[in-house]
């Protein structure tokens, strides 16, 4: 079975936890330790974001001052060589030493007419306090959101439209690689009146990049790994419930917040319609269960409507 797994940013880098290189790799020494069981059985292909590191790249470049700060595209591009190495020496460390992984610097076209520039959404680097979100939003001129009872900065999250390395991930992919591709949604580009690329200021959300590749590479499950076990309804309040199987039509009736679980929820969705596939969200340490059908938040069109964890 051909699986595509998306690891989130704060499934890589713990809510809180300082972005030290140090704790990236604990998390994911912890990540591969999971990811192993799935490609023992199956082809596996990893997206993952890159919110927080893409931020805190972002912090490091402002504070040179002797050259301006570099594009977001270039930073991005930056987060996907760090991560990926990372991702392929610890996976790489506990697979058969012959078993090759390959991590492809993925460019994503995006329309440069995207409502989306001019609507900043997309959650990048650290949580703060209120205080200093708006020192930083004064300063260095940018947009700031609420995050839960803080505030991260914000940017433009373009959708994504076309892979251009797709082609190249195929092959690999049909040779039995493990390939790391889309990482933090791809590097966002776009093509001039010339027909010429160029790099995009954007941050494509990492969940519709990677359902547009398991779409093209045609995958027979698409997993989206997060902090939580599953989808919620009245999430953080006395009524929440988990949600353990849908149909896409009866979760996309319920509310969920844009700047986390929302994307989520609409990526998996578009994947189950279009597919007749199966997708999931869930938490990292329960992948397992999620690949037995015991854990998560199943998205299907065979579902027959909203199943409750608690039911």
């Amino acid at each position: 079975m051909k699986v595509v797994v998306a690891l989130g940013g704060n499934a890589l880098l713990r809510r809180g936890q300082a972005l030290n290189a140090e704790n990236q790799r604990e998390n994911i020494r912890r990540a591969a330790q999971q990811l192993a069981a799935v490609h023992a059985n199956h082809q596996l292909i990893i997206a993952h974001g890159n919110g927080p590191q893409v931020g805190l790249l972002a912090l490091m470049d402002a504070a040179y001052k002797a050259a301006d700060p570099y594009p977001l595209d270039v930073l991005g591009a930056e987060t996907v060589g760090m991560i990926g190495y990372m991702i392929e020496q610890e996976l790489g460390n506990i697979i058969p030493a012959n078993d090759h992984i390959v991590t492809i610097l993925t460019q994503v076209v995006v329309d440069p007419g995207d409502s989306a520039f001019a609507r900043p959404t997309k959650p990048v680097g650290p949580i703060y306090e209120r205080a200093e979100a708006e020192r930083l939003r004064k300063e260095k001129k940018w947009s700031v959101a609420p995050d839960g009872e803080y505030f991260r900065r914000v940017v433009p999250s373009p959708k994504p439209q076309r892979i251009i390395e797709i082609d190249a991930i195929r092959l690999l992919v049909d040779e039995g690689i493990v390939v790391i591709c889309a990482g933090g949604g791809g590097i966002p580009t776009a093509y001039n009146d010339e027909g010429k690329l160029y790099g995009v200021e954007a941050v494509i959300d990492k969940d519709f990049a990677s359902e547009l590749l398991a779409r093209d590479l045609g995958a027979d499950m698409f997993i989206m790994l997060t902090d939580t076990a599953g989808v919620y309804t009245g999430y953080g309040t006395p009524e929440e419930r988990m949600i353990r199987a849908a149909h896409p039509d009866e979760l996309e009736k319920l509310p969920f917040e844009s700047g986390s679980m929302g994307p989520k929820v609409a990526a998996a969705c578009h994947y189950a319609r279009h597919t007749g596939n199966v997708s999931v969200i869930g938490r990292l340490s329960q992948l397992s269960g999620i690949m037995d059908g015991k854990a998560g938040t199943r998205i299907s069109c065979d579902s027959g409507g909203i199943e409750f964890a608690d039911a």
